[in-house]
């Protein structure tokens, strides 16, 4: 008997597992060891902020070295300014499903290889990181955190988008590319899960 199907289906439990466990709202975890390392654990250890930075930072290496120029410091300073936005008005604009469409979005356009030029990329950086920033901001506001907290988020963005991104725009070949196409796909994937999970109430 093949033991393929028995390893599929329990990467599919674990998946459902890991987004039960870990409810999709804005939240800050708590480390101990300061406000910036919150928000660093924060980062890491939240599906609806992590999936869409890394799809954006393949889409954007794998559009040339310009393009991951754009995103490593549009998207860490859009994130910045929408937090310091949603910690001093408290108030989320969108429903907290809007996070995950974006993990969606970004997936998709990466499962589809679509070509863009760096302003593009500087847009869709600067979108993405006004929207989680602001719910991140809401979420530390709510929290009656350190506004520290940010700086944190901030440093996380900018490590994983010049890692992913140089990445993305090192690895040339096709097969690769095909790769980074099915990782988009799997967080397009995910980010569908993500919104029915947050609208199932």
């Amino acid at each position: 008997m093949s033991r393929g199907p028995n390893r599929r289906t329990s990467w599919v439990w674990l998946l459902t597992a890991a987004l039960a466990a870990a409810p999709a709202q804005a939240h800050l975890v708590t480390t101990g060891l300061g406000p910036v390392y919150d928000g660093i654990s924060h980062f890491l250890m939240s599906f609806e902020d992590l999936l869409p930075v890394i799809a954006l930072a393949l889409l954007a290496g794998m559009n040339g070295p310009a393009g991951g120029r754009r995103a490593l410091f549009v998207l860490p300073v859009a994130w910045l300014l929408g937090g310091l936005g949603g910690f001093t008005t408290g108030v989320g604009p969108l429903p907290d499903a809007v996070t995950a469409l974006s993990a969606l979005v970004l997936g998709g356009l990466l499962a589809a290889d679509r070509r863009l030029s760096p302003r593009w990329v500087s847009v869709l950086a600067a979108a993405l990181g006004l929207l989680h920033g602001w719910f991140n901001g809401t979420g530390i506001a709510a929290a009656n955190r350190e506004g520290l907290a940010l700086l944190g988020v901030g440093g996380a963005v900018f490590v994983a988008v010049a890692l992913l991104a140089a990445l993305a725009a090192w690895l040339r070949a096709d097969t690769t590319r095909i790769a980074l196409r099915v990782a988009g796909s799997w967080i397009a994937a995910v980010g569908l899960l993500l919104i029915g999970w947050q609208l199932r109430g």
